[in-house]
Formats: C-alpha cells, sequence, structure tokens
C-alpha cells in the first residue's frame, strides 16, 4: 500500500482527535448521538436564558462542572482549550466602549451600560457552549461524532463534507510539518520580510501538494468501491436509560433557565 492508499485508509478509518482524551468513564461509554443531542439542547437552553440572571450561568457552570468530573477529564485540559475562544473574549472587551446609550464611570473610564450587558452576554454565554463542546470532543473519537450525526438523520452529504474535511485537515498538517522540518534542515529560519518569499513559495507548493493529494485519495477510494456516500459499517443505537442519562444535563439545564425567567 503507498502512501496514497494509506491516506484513503486514514480517511476511512479514522481515529482518535487531539481534543480526545482516552478514559472508561460514564460519559465516555455513552452513545454519541446522545450526547450530540445533550450538547446541542444545553447549548439552546443557556442562550434562551435571561443575560440578567447572573445567577443561572453559575448553576450552568456547576452543572458542567460535574459533568467533567463523572467523565474525569481535569480541569487543565479543560481550561487549556477554552483558549479558543480567546478572539470573542477580544470582541466582548471592546463592548463596552463602542457601544451606545447610557453611561457609566468605571474606574474612571466611561462605559457603556448596554456594553457591559453585551459583553457579559457574550462572555457567559460564549464560554459555557464552548466549555460544552470541549466536553464532547475530550469523551467521543471523531468516527464517533460522525456516526452520531448519521444516527441524528443529519443530511449525509453534510456529514460527508465534515468527514473530508475533518480528517483531511490531519493530512494538511501532517504535510505542513514535513515542509517545515524540509525547510530548517536547509538552514532556513524566517527572520523578517526578506524571508516572505520563501514561505510563499511554500504556501504555494503545499496548495499544489495538497491539490493532487486529494485527486489520488479519490481515485483510491473509487478503486475501493466509493459511489458518493460512505457506508455505515457501525449501527450505533441508545437505550431509554442511555438517553435519559444524556438528557439530565439538558433538563437540568431547563429547571434552571426556567427559574431565570420567573425570578
Amino acid at each position: 500500500m503507498g502512501a496514497d492508499g494509506g491516506t484513503a485508509h486514514a480517511f476511512s478509518s479514522g481515529g482518535a482527535h487531539r481534543l480526545y482524551r482516552h478514559g472508561h468513564s460514564p460519559v465516555h461509554a455513552l452513545p454519541p448521538h446522545t450526547k450530540l443531542a445533550a450538547v446541542f439542547a444545553f447549548v439552546v437552553v443557556v442562550v434562551s436564558t435571561p443575560r440578567e440572571a447572573m445567577w443561572a450561568f453559575a448553576a450552568y457552570a456547576v452543572l458542567l462542572a460535574v459533568v467533567a468530573s463523572v467523565a474525569r477529564v481535569p480541569a487543565g485540559f479543560l481550561l487549556k482549550r477554552l483558549l479558543i475562544e480567546v478572539p470573542f473574549v477580544a470582541f466582548a472587551v471592546l463592548m463596552p466602549f463602542v457601544a451606545q446609550g447610557e453611561r457609566v464611570d468605571v474606574l474612571g473610564m466611561s462605559l457603556s451600560v448596554n456594553g457591559l450587558w453585551g459583553a457579559w452576554n457574550v462572555l457567559a454565554k460564549g464560554t459555557l457552549g464552548v466549555a460544552a463542546s470541549v466536553l464532547l470532543a475530550s469523551t467521543t473519537e471523531l468516527r464517533e461524532l460522525l456516526l452520531g450525526l448519521q444516527r441524528l438523520k443529519l443530511p449525509p452529504l453534510l456529514v460527508q463534507i465534515a468527514s473530508f474535511m475533518i480528517r483531511y485537515g490531519d493530512v494538511i498538517t501532517d504535510e505542513m510539518r514535513r515542509m517545515r522540518i524540509a525547510r530548517e534542515s536547509r538552514g532556513f529560519e524566517a527572520r523578517g520580510i526578506r524571508h516572505w518569499g520563501v514561505l510563499a513559495k511554500s504556501a504555494g507548493a503545499l496548495f499544489i501538494r495538497s491539490y493532487e493529494r486529494g485527486e489520488r485519495v479519490h481515485l483510491a477510494m473509487v478503486s475501493r468501491g466509493y459511489a458518493g456516500s460512505m457506508p455505515v459499517i457501525d449501527e450505533v443505537t441508545a437505550t431509554r436509560a442511555q438517553w435519559s442519562y444524556a438528557l439530565a444535563l439538558p433538563c437540568a439545564a431547563f429547571a434552571v433557565c426556567l427559574l431565570g425567567w420567573v425570578l
């Protein structure tokens, strides 16, 4: 089997993603489509919560902490992967300065009241949503996530696009790593604008290699019987008890949300 055959095998078999944390907890054991449905429902509930109910968001954080504890996901592991939301944090920090409306002085700075509420709304709901997604990714392998999407009757074409996008991203990343090692082995080190030409040529070479690799992978898949749809190898099912266990999180969050609107 050549390099392209190996790549096609990697596309078809899948594996543990970098976000995945191997474990044998009750959360790991849940069928993937139940976890996907639970996380989606939880995020919808969080987004539906009024921003003024600050205590509700603290309660959501406690619920996620309980899930992380049951899943045996360390706090450091979770917090490190929450750094992905830094751009949203930067956007939220700017909102009190640029928003219009009533102003209030905070530490000698004139800030918009609506901007402060908006910043809190983005930070609270965004952080909770990202944390729930990280917990899902850290307890579910990539191949299981795709099977879960199939089980939830997501359009097959969208599932295939997601599958190829995620898995081929690893191929591109590996190709970039090999090109970087090749440059460094020849003594190249980007130190200024005069080296941009070399980096631009590397980007062009990466595009050409990726395009050619994609064609070869497609031919390898067609030679193995691919006809426009991925075969369903494992039929994932869930019992009523597993659904109840998975939906405990969004149900508890829904109760908190109702109290947030009432109180």
